[in-house]
């Protein structure tokens, strides 16, 4: 039987253009340089040829060229779909934006694909301004609420981080269809704005909107930034029902917010029912579910499994493995061992990411000097996660002189961090350098840097109780607070005593009103409810998540209480992971 390269070897000897156009769609031709050769040649390339040659040239970067080349040499009076294969040709840089412009100067008019196709290019660029006049024209043409154009602009918005536009205009859509959700849900989910997400993916699902892959990894996504495990249950039993449960890219999700929850025994049961259809995201993701527990033994086995069917490791599977040494706190050399196994068997250069894992083992370790040394010489420019790295490691050392150089780059990188300012001002104050810690409240005051506000939440029955400090809006707030004392007067009787920051002695506040603003932080009155009854079943694990650092004192109530209520207590900050158990902690008090 001849192949079908046979056939369309043997078909291009008396060809028309829809033929060729036929055969070039339905063969997987690598090179359209054959079609565009032979058509020249039978004299058959008319319009609607072209515009297919031009898409296919623009399927390799090194042969992109020739796709400007035919349409201006090819296509003497080129209409709107002329126009617009050529600018979706060059989506990816600002030639597209050329192109367009030219399109009007013809004068050609966009439709709803031409704006959709130059929408991206501005998305992918970040050209607000533009993508702005875009909108203003699609308006103007009647065009916007076209399905093409308006997730095209949902797109641009949210890439543009203009999250409040995206939902203006998300609002005025005079229908919704699964497009405008799944690209809401996405770009919601993509800026951190997790609680919108959820909601909106609950409004299509309210609304009889037929699910996509895309609505539900992009719910997960955000299920899993705030690690709530029952929406992730929740979601995983809607993609059951809608047959999206073995599609690798809502597995993946699945495994990712599982993993991101701290459940990953339920991640490796969904990794290991969609093995077959597995890439290496989803190995990826199985990983670093076991790597934020620091279970290294897993994922080394993970590891080893990935390399016997044959899948090649990249970065982020390093990044995994480098992640689970660090948070198990293994010694400084295995972490050397698997940055030379990445280099020397996979041919991949460390990033900087590999390289803070080995620089925040190192100051774990005491090897202050080592540490600082490696941030100097690797071949990049040291982020703002290495610096912090080491200033957490001199605070604990309270190395001084190092403190002060640390800060100072750190707030070189970005001057209105406010994190930066508080981790700097424990690791001055820590070392006695109250003078120091002075000039940097001013300077964040000049600066006018705030505070991101702490906010903690706990996930009961498939709803988020969130909580600020000193939080009154709960509709249990009487329970919630009482309970809290009952908490406290038990961990007292235990021998806690309340851990200040360094940097709170000096404030000009009262003993008595420092305790007061200590006892009722957010993780505090996070707990405090968790305990409540009704809320989390006898032995079963509370589980905690905050958007900040945990503080000293939390993180040493967090010990006591789980001595004196008999469970086990998790808390993800933005850090890690703290399990507490009988008294102690999995971070070893180092984060």
């Amino acid at each position: 039987m001849a192949s079908a390269w046979q056939v369309f070897a043997y078909t291009l000897s008396s060809m028309n253009s829809s033929y060729l156009s036929t055969l070039l769609e339905q063969y997987n031709v690598d090179d359209p340089r054959v079609v565009h050769g032979r058509a020249l040649r039978t004299a058959a390339a008319d319009r609607y040829l072209c515009h297919h040659l031009i898409t296919n040239y623009s399927k390799s970067p090194d042969l992109l060229p020739y796709s400007s080349r035919l349409f201006f040499t090819q296509i003497p009076s080129p209409n709107v779909v002329s126009w617009t294969s050529l600018i979706a040709a060059h989506s990816a840089s600002p030639a597209a934006i050329r192109h367009f412009v030219s399109m009007l100067r013809h004068p050609t008019l966009p439709n709803s694909r031409t704006l959709a196709s130059i929408l991206r290019t501005c998305a992918a660029l970040l050209c607000y301004p533009f993508g702005l006049s875009l909108h203003a024209l699609s308006v103007k043409l009647g065009l916007s609420a076209e399905m093409f154009t308006g997730s095209a602009l949902l797109d641009f918005y949210f890439k543009c981080r203009s999250v409040n536009d995206a939902l203006k205009l998300f609002d005025e859509m005079p229908e919704r269809d699964e497009v405008y959700y799944s690209a809401s849900i996405v770009g919601l989910a993509s800026n951190t704005r997790p609680l919108e997400a959820l909601s909106v993916f609950a409004e299509m699902r309210k609304g009889g909107i037929g699910s996509t892959m895309y609505s539900i990894s992009g719910a997960l996504k955000a299920a899993s930034e705030m690690a709530t495990l029952e929406q992730c249950g929740i979601i995983h039993a809607h993609s059951v029902i809608t047959g999206f449960y073995q599609n690798v890219v809502v597995a993946s999700a699945l495994i990712d917010g599982y993993g991101k929850s701290g459940l990953s025994s339920e991640a490796r049961r969904v990794f290991d029912e969609n093995l077959q259809i597995m890439n290496i995201v989803g190995w990826n993701s199985m990983m670093s579910g076991y790597a934020q527990q620091g279970d290294i033994r897993s994922v080394t086995e993970l590891f080893h499994m990935m390399e016997g069917r044959g899948l090649v490791p990249d970065e982020y599977t390093f990044l995994a493995i480098l992640s689970a040494c660090n948070n198990s706190a293994n010694s400084v050399e295995d972490i050397e061992q698997w940055i030379a196994r990445m280099k020397s068997m996979y041919g991949l250069e460390p990033r900087v990411e590999h390289y803070n894992c080995l620089i925040s083992a190192m100051a774990r370790a005491g090897r202050l000097e080592d540490a600082h040394n490696l941030t100097t010489s690797m071949p990049f420019e040291p982020d703002a996660a290495v610096w912090r790295s080491l200033l957490v490691a001199c605070r604990h050392q309270r190395d001084a002189d190092k403190i002060k150089m640390i800060v100072k780059r750190l707030l070189e990188l970005n001057p209105s961090d406010d994190s930066a300012y508080i981790i700097a001002s424990n690791a001055l104050s820590s070392a006695g350098k109250w003078d120091e810690v002075a000039a940097l409240r001013r300077r964040m005051k000049d600066r006018q840097v705030r505070k991101e506000v702490g906010q903690s939440w706990v996930e009961t029955q498939g709803k988020v109780h969130v909580f600020l400090a000193g939080d009154w809006r709960h509709s249990r707030r009487g329970e919630i607070y009482a309970r809290l004392d009952e908490l406290m007067a038990a961990i007292k009787q235990l021998g806690y005593d309340p851990v200040f920051d360094e940097a709170h002695h000096h404030e000009s506040v009262d003993e008595e009103e420092r305790k007061e603003k200590l006892l009722h932080h957010s993780e505090k009155l996070a707990a405090a409810f968790g305990l409540l009854e009704g809320v989390t079943p006898p032995g079963k694990v509370l589980r905690i998540v905050k958007n900040l650092r945990i503080c000293r004192d939390c993180h040493q109530v967090f010990k006591y209480l789980s001595i004196a209520v008999g469970r086990e207590i998790i808390v993800r900050d933005v850090n890690r992971y703290h399990r507490f158990s009988d008294g102690a902690c999995t971070c070893r008090d180092f984060w």
